[in-house]
């Protein structure tokens, strides 16, 4: 078992930190502050590779390892969480279509994805459904050769700005639950879609988040993935890899809170010294590093289970998931503790980072949703004595 990066990895890694701290760092707080949605910087990131990360690279993509990914994520999020995080959900959109649209589609679509041409938009949550997504009521109607789209999506990250949206439906009754969704590919701009208002948010103010409504929208039949009733597993596939991503840009917050906090300890003084060189300052950074460590190799984990198709993928993802995100938002509090009044003030970066990981803790499913996986699963005979 080895826990030290492989020479390629710290090449991405250092790409992305370099990337990151030159066309994302310097403009966080202006796009945070102005809700900038920072679109030629995200379509140089896809000419860094990073719109397309995990897409196999028949369709444009780098194809690397879940594992390769969260080590490239990490480095973006600590210059900027939020830009950070829609990266990764239009990652999920791009190997999405590589991975699950009718070849034709995925031929004409998913490299102008991988490339960031296009940008896309991950449609799941509805006003009713957020973590049951089960009981989601948005339906498609097989109609000829296409399909006529009803219903609305709620906090839809990017929309009114991307190109593509992946969209879950119901092709089946209600009855059906799960197993009557389908997942489409469908154009943002197509006939009857509307979009709502730009929501006003706590934090993750550098991506617009709007309600989708969809007003007998007529799309091919070609753009359905997979088959009918598909939609809900390849959903679960996608949350997964999400869960994996988002835990990894709490990581990337932490950490750069815990470098904000320890340089500021070396250049604050109180009562003629160092707050570094209080004792009870010292133990409090000691925890946050232990912390953060335990998250991020917790994270790692789960992406290497993702990568090795382990049985209980999962369960890792939704562990790492649950502890990185909670584990997380804690560092980057006590980071702004640290920092006392100056913490509290724009001026300094740690109240974005706290804002914007927030939403962690709700998205890719809630982390009380995280303990019901994990916890049904271990009550299973047999379960915990296989992941030990």
């Amino acid at each position: 078992m080895n826990f030290n990066l492989t020479e390629d990895q710290i090449a991405f890694r250092d790409a992305a930190r370099a990337f990151a701290q030159k066309a994302m760092a310097p403009f966080a707080a202006q796009w945070d502050a102005e809700h900038i949605f920072p679109l030629d910087v995200i379509r140089e990131a896809g000419e860094m590779g990073f719109c397309g990360m995990y897409t196999p690279e028949t369709h444009g993509g780098m194809e690397l390892s879940r594992l390769d990914t969260s080590v490239i994520v990490e480095e973006l999020a600590a210059a900027c969480p939020s830009t950070a995080a829609y990266i990764t959900i239009h990652n999920m959109v791009s190997w999405m279509v590589a991975s699950f649209a009718q070849p034709d589609v995925a031929d004409e679509i998913a490299p102008k994805l991988a490339s960031g041409e296009w940008l896309g938009s991950y449609c799941l949550t509805e006003p009713g459904a957020g973590s049951d997504a089960g009981s989601l009521r948005t339906k498609a109607i097989k109609e000829g050769d296409e399909y006529i789209i009803e219903g609305s999506k709620m906090f839809i990250s990017g929309a009114g700005s991307t190109h593509v949206l992946i969209v879950m439906a119901r092709t089946g009754t209600q009855d059906e639950g799960a197993r009557g969704v389908s997942a489409f590919i469908v154009p943002a701009d197509a006939a009857g879609i509307e979009y709502g208002k730009c929501e006003d948010k706590l934090g993750w103010n550098s991506q617009p988040t709007r309600l989708v409504t969809f007003d007998k929208v007529r799309i091919p039949a070609c753009n359905l993935l997979g088959k009918e009733g598909e939609g809900f597993k390849f959903a679960m596939k996608g949350l997964d890899g999400g869960r994996v991503n988002i835990a990894t840009c709490s990581v990337g917050a932490a950490q750069a809170a815990l470098t904000l906090a320890r340089n500021y300890m070396h250049e604050r003084k109180q009562f003629g010294k160092e707050l570094a060189s209080f004792q009870a300052l010292q133990f409090k950074l000691a925890d946050m590093a232990t912390e953060l460590t335990a998250a991020r190799q917790m994270v790692r984990l789960a992406a290497f289970k993702l990568d090795q198709a382990d049985p209980e993928a999962t369960l890792y993802c939704a562990m790492a998931k649950r502890f990185a995100t909670d584990v997380c938002f804690n560092v980057i509090d006590e980071a702004l503790q640290l920092h006392g009044g100056y913490g509290y003030i724009r001026e300094y970066p740690l109240e974005r980072y706290l804002r914007d990981a927030r939403v962690h803790r709700i998205l890719e499913g809630t982390n009380e949703v995280m303990r019901l996986i994990v916890a049904r699963r271990v009550l299973e005979e047999g379960v915990l004595e296989a992941i030990y």
